[in-house]
C-alpha cells in the first residue's frame, strides 16, 4: 500500500481533500464513502473550503455511510446519519436524496444489512472510501478477529471502542452496544481506500496494519490486499513505522501529477 507521512492532521486533511476534488472533477457523480469521528474532520473542512471558493462543484456527488449505530432514535444528533448530514452533506451542498446509509432502526436488522450491500452495488460501487483506524486496528466497526471476507452486518462493540466513542455522548452508558457496519469484504470493493490516522495513540495500530502480517486480529491489515490503498499519517502516528524513511522518500519522488 502507499503510505504518505505528513506534518500534521491539517496537512493530511488538505492532501486527501485535493484527491477528492480531483475525483469529483473527473467524475462529478462519484460515490464517496465517508467515515465519522474527529479524525476525518480536516478532510471535510478542507473540501468544503474548496467548494465555497468555487474550486470544485460537489453538488452531484453521492455519499454513503461506513456504519451506523443500532437503536438510536431517528434524528438523534449522534446517529451517524445526522453526523454525515451535518459535517459532509450540508457543507458540500450535496443533495440529501443521494445519501445512502443502513437503517439502524429497522425491525429486521439482518435484512437491512443485506439491503445496504445491494444498494451499494446498484449504485455502481464506492469510488473512494475514507477510513479511520481504531487503537486496536479496527476499520469501520470491524473489531479484531472479524472475517476478512465479511459483508455488511450487525456487530457488538467492544468496551474499548465504546469508551473511545463516549466523548460524543454525555456518558458511556448512552453509547449503543451494537452497530451496523460495512464488512471488510464490502470495504475492499471500493475502488480506492484512503485511511487517515493522526496522533501517537494510533501509532501501534498503524504499524501493525502497514508492516505486520495480514491477520484478522488487525482488521486494517486487510488493506494490504487492496490494489489501490493509501494510508496518510502524521508524524506522531508514523512514529512506530520501521520503514518511515523509505515511505517519505518514495512519496517525495512520486510525480506531482499522479496524486494519491
Amino acid at each position: 500500500m502507499e503510505v504518505v507521512i505528513v506534518p500534521d492532521a491539517t496537512a493530511g486533511g488538505s492532501l486527501i481533500a485535493d484527491a477528492l476534488a480531483a475525483l469529483v472533477r473527473r467524475k462529478p457523480d462519484a460515490l464517496l464513502g465517508v467515515a465519522t469521528g474527529s479524525t476525518p474532520l480536516p478532510i471535510y473542512e478542507a473540501l468544503a473550503a474548496q467548494v465555497a471558493s468555487g474550486a470544485v462543484d460537489a453538488s452531484r456527488v453521492r455519499v454513503c455511510q461506513l456504519d451506523e449505530y443500532v437503536g438510536l432514535p431517528a434524528g438523534h444528533p449522534e446517529s451517524y446519519r445526522s453526523v454525515v448530514l451535518r459535517e459532509v452533506v450540508e457543507p458540500l451542498g450535496i443533495d440529501k436524496g443521494s445519501f445512502l446509509g443502513p437503517d439502524g432502526s429497522a425491525d429486521d436488522i439482518p435484512a437491512a444489512c443485506t439491503a445496504y450491500d445491494e444498494a451499494l452495488r446498484a449504485a455502481g460501487g464506492v469510488d473512494l472510501q475514507i477510513l479511520g483506524i481504531g487503537t486496536d486496528g479496527h476499520i469501520g466497526f470491524n473489531e479484531p478477529c472479524s472475517s476478512l471476507a465479511s459483508r455488511t452486518r450487525i456487530k457488538t462493540l467492544t468496551r474499548q471502542t465504546r469508551e473511545d466513542n463516549a466523548r460524543f455522548f454525555d456518558s458511556l452508558d448512552e453509547v449503543p452496544h451494537h452497530v451496523i457496519t460495512q464488512g471488510i469484504g464490502t470495504i475492499l470493493e471500493a475502488r480506492h481506500l484512503v485511511l487517515l490516522a493522526t496522533g501517537a495513540g494510533k501509532a501501534h495500530a498503524v504499524a501493525q496494519a502497514v508492516e505486520g502480517p495480514v491477520a484478522a486480529v488487525v482488521p486494517a491489515s486487510a488493506l494490504q490486499l487492496h490494489p489501490h490503498a493509501t494510508v496518510v499519517v502524521d508524524e506522531a502516528a508514523a512514529s512506530e513505522l520501521k520503514l518511515a524513511d523509505y515511505f517519505r522518500a518514495t512519496y517525495a519522488a512520486k510525480p506531482e501529477w499522479q496524486g494519491l
